[in-house]
């Protein structure tokens, strides 16, 4: 990736700082491996990226649901927790997709966390990325 598409952080959006450290590391990531790969060498590469870079994570917590204050057996495994309030969920696909987003989502209203990153490291030639934001928990998480 080069220097011109990489993301300026923006003061009036909620976690745009964190949100540029992440990205980067993304980049790192597919410039050292490219794409292409497993998931799963995604997840562990960039598990590595954000510890050199020093970004605090927690990868692959699960989430419980309830039903009417039933906890459910079923669990959610988010890919990664990042600056405690960003849920990041990494693909290696040829595209992302609408169910991309709603899984990500759908993580993200379920751990009450304000903002997410879905990353696609499987074009060959660059990261795919979107963010998202949920106002509803900006108020639990003030940026």
């Amino acid at each position: 990736m080069n220097a011109d598409s990489f993301p300026e952080p923006d003061r009036d959006k909620p976690y745009s700082k964190e949100g540029f450290a992440l990205i980067g590391a993304s980049y790192a990531v597919h410039d050292e491996i490219g794409g292409g790969l497993h998931e799963e060498v995604y997840q562990e590469s960039f598990e590595r990226e954000l510890t050199l870079r020093r970004i605090p994570f927690i990868a692959r917590q699960e989430l419980a649901i309830f039903y009417k204050g039933y906890e459910l057996k079923k669990r959610y495994i988010p890919d990664l927790y990042v600056f405690e309030n960003i849920v990041v969920e990494l693909k290696a696909v040829t595209a992302l997709t609408s169910e991309h987003e709603a899984q990500l989502l759908n993580y993200m209203r379920l751990a009450r966390k304000p903002v997410g990153y879905l990353i696609n490291f499987g074009p060959i030639d660059k990261t795919e990325w979107k963010r998202f934001v949920l106002s509803e928990f900006l108020t639990a998480h003030p940026r």
